[in-house]
C-alpha cells in the first residue's frame, strides 16, 4: 500500500476529516440504525475502514438516492462516494475498481409473455426503473426497442408498475425478489441484463487519492474485508467483485 503522508490525507479529505458520501436508497449496501437513525451498513463500515487507514475522522453524509450523491461531486461536500461506477458519473468522479457487484434484471407480471431478458428489449415494451440508479443509466445506453420509464425511487416505480400494468420492472435482483413476493404470481427473470459495479469515487483531479483508493479496494477485496462485512450485515444478493 501506498505510504500514508499528510499530502496524500490533504488531498483526499481537504478538511482534515474523511467526508464519505452514501447512497441511502441501496438497502444492500446501507441502512438507518432503528434506534439513531444513523447510517450504517457495508458502506458506512467500509468508510470508517478506510478513515482509520488514513488515520482521518469519518463523516458519513447520506443522500436520498445515487443521483443525487453524483451531482454533488464538484460541492465540495463530500471526499470519497460510495456509487455504482457508470460512463456517465465518469465525467465528474474518478472511480476504483468495485468492491461488490449486484445483479441486475427484470420482474414481470402475473401471466407475462416474457420469458427471458431477451425478450424485453423489444418494440412496444415499456420498462420502468428507478430513476439515475446504475443499471437505469446502463439500460438508457443499451436498450435499443423498448421504451424506458423512470420514476423517482424503487418504491414508487414499483407501484407503477403495477398500477399502470407496465411490461417490465428493472432493479436489482434482491430487491425485485421484494418486489415480487409483494405481487403474487410475478416472475423475476432468470440471468442478468448487467452487473453493477459498486466502487468507491473520489472527486476528479484528486489524482493520488484516487490511486491510493485504487490500492484500498483491491486490498480489502484480496484479505477478506469485504467478504466479512457482508456477512456481519446480514446482506444477500451481494458478490464479491473480482480483482480488476
Amino acid at each position: 500500500m501506498t505510504k500514508i503522508t499528510p499530502a496524500l490525507r490533504s488531498e483526499i479529505a481537504p478538511t482534515g476529516k474523511l467526508r464519505v458520501g452514501a447512497n441511502m436508497s441501496n438497502f444492500l449496501l446501507t441502512a438507518k440504525d432503528p434506534a439513531t437513525g444513523a447510517p450504517r451498513g457495508l458502506v458506512v463500515d467500509l468508510g470508517h475502514e478506510l478513515g482509520k487507514r488514513l488515520g482521518l475522522p469519518v463523516e458519513i453524509v447520506p443522500f436520498p438516492n445515487p443521483g443525487a450523491l453524483a451531482d454533488a461531486a464538484g460541492q465540495n461536500v463530500w471526499d470519497v462516494g460510495f456509487i455504482g461506477a457508470e460512463p456517465q458519473r465518469a465525467k465528474e468522479i474518478d472511480f476504483s475498481p468495485a468492491y461488490v457487484e449486484i445483479e441486475a434484471t427484470y420482474l414481470v407480471p402475473p401471466g407475462s409473455p416474457l420469458k427471458t431478458i431477451a425478450d424485453v428489449d423489444r418494440a412496444g415494451i415499456r420498462i420502468i426503473t428507478n430513476e439515475r440508479a446504475a443499471y437505469e443509466l446502463w439500460l438508457g445506453r443499451n436498450l435499443k426497442h423498448a421504451k424506458l420509464i423512470t420514476e423517482k425511487g424503487p418504491d414508487n416505480a414499483f407501484k407503477r408498475f403495477v398500477d399502470e400494468k407496465l411490461d417490465a420492472l428493472a432493479g436489482l435482483k434482491p430487491r425485485l425478489t421484494t418486489d415480487r413476493d409483494q405481487l403474487p404470481g410475478s416472475r423475476i427473470l432468470d440471468g442478468r441484463f448487467t452487473a453493477v459495479q459498486q466502487a468507491i469515487g473520489n472527486p476528479k483531479g484528486r489524482n493520488a487519492a484516487a490511486a491510493y483508493l485504487r490500492e484500498f479496494v483491491e486490498d480489502v477485496k484480496a484479505s477478506g474485508l469485504v467478504a466479512k462485512l457482508i456477512e456481519r450485515n446480514g446482506v444477500r444478493g451481494l458478490t464479491v467483485a473480482p480483482k480488476a
